[in-house]
């Protein structure tokens, strides 16, 4: 090793604010989480896939309404709510892991962004509920007012 690597290493432990950061993404927030909020996470995006799909056998399938609406409405309600735990976990873990030392905030960011993720995650998978509660209450009313 030589001097001007150990004057850098120890510049760095000095102020952790010179270390150079990786940007983050969501797929590499997604990859640093912990195994159960990758769960909720995939369990969102699963779920607002599912209410596209059901939203599109529901338009399609002419006079005969089949199920599906009570799984709209509860992911409508239920999605961001589950975001929002999720959201809150990690803003709980983050300040657990705060109060056990001093840490720079490029330890804490990913902590925050994975939170700020969740949320984001639930509250899309609300939205996507809502409108496509909107189109099949829409098509329902279209079917009752032809009868």
């Amino acid at each position: 090793m030589t001097a001007r690597s150990v004057s850098l290493g120890l510049a760095l432990l000095a102020f952790p604010a010179l270390a150079h950061a990786e940007p983050l993404t969501p797929g590499s927030i997604f990859a640093d989480a912990a195994p159960s909020m990758k769960l909720i996470m995939i369990l969102l995006l699963v779920a607002a896939v599912a209410a596209v799909a059901v939203t599109a056998r529901k338009l399609m399938s002419g006079r005969h309404l089949s199920g599906g609406s009570a799984f709209l409405s509860a992911l409508r309600l239920g999605g961001p709510l589950i975001g929002l735990l999720g959201g809150a976990f990690n803003g709980l873990m983050i300040l657990i892991g705060l109060s056990q030392g001093p840490q720079p905030f490029q330890v804490v960011a990913p902590g925050l962004a994975e939170a700020a993720f969740l949320v984001f995650l639930g509250l899309f998978c609300g939205v996507v509920a809502v409108v496509c509660h909107w189109a099949v209450e829409a098509r329902i009313d279209r079917a009752v007012l032809q009868s």
